[in-house]
């Protein structure tokens, strides 16, 4: 594995894999540490959402809030951490949902889903170029963000469409 690009978030690789006719194939992988995104479900189930811009989109795009697990922190650690900088919120209930690769083709990163519940409110701590504006909408109303294309963001599509659908399960097959 020979590194062609290393940077602060990511490094670039080249891999060989041995095709199905024997032939060695070059191809080229995208290591990344990891990352969470996290679904803030306040009191009255609303969802704490973010209008952030990426660089890389050259675009805002409405999101869950989410970032990049650090050296040595373990994925709840960098939920909360990044929950609290980003929204100000701090979960006093953060479950881990599941865990996902985002693009896989090409891409290292596993994506761990968390939800948090019982939000204290407090200060954002944003890093400096995070443009990041916080604001709530309803569970109901951010499934039609996604059908209506307002919601983009496959992290986000991913974590509210899987919230929606464990809220309505619950509702068809109520506990004991």
């Amino acid at each position: 594995m020979d590194t062609l690009f290393a940077g602060k978030l990511f490094k670039v690789v080249r891999k060989y894999v041995t095709g199905r006719s024997g032939e060695q194939l070059e191809r080229h992988v995208i290591l990344h540490p990891g990352a969470v995104a996290i679904i803030p479900v306040l009191d009255d189930g609303s969802i704490v959402l973010l209008k952030q811009y990426r660089v890389a989109a050259d675009r805002y795009l409405i999101e869950l809030p989410a970032g990049t697990i650090d050296d040595g922190e373990e994925p709840r650690e960098t939920a909360r951490r990044e929950l609290v900088e980003e929204t100000g919120y701090a979960p006093t209930s953060l479950t881990e949902l599941t865990a996902f690769f985002s693009s896989p083709g090409i891409l290292r990163e596993k994506m761990h889903l968390f939800l948090a519940t019982d939000l204290v409110a407090g200060p954002t701590d944003l890093e400096d170029g995070e443009e990041i504006e916080r604001f709530t909408v309803p569970l109901e109303q951010t499934i039609e963000m996604i059908y209506n294309g307002k919601i983009t963001d496959g992290k986000t599509i991913l974590g509210l469409l899987w919230y929606w659908n464990s809220k309505r399960l619950e509702c068809e097959h109520p506990g004991p």
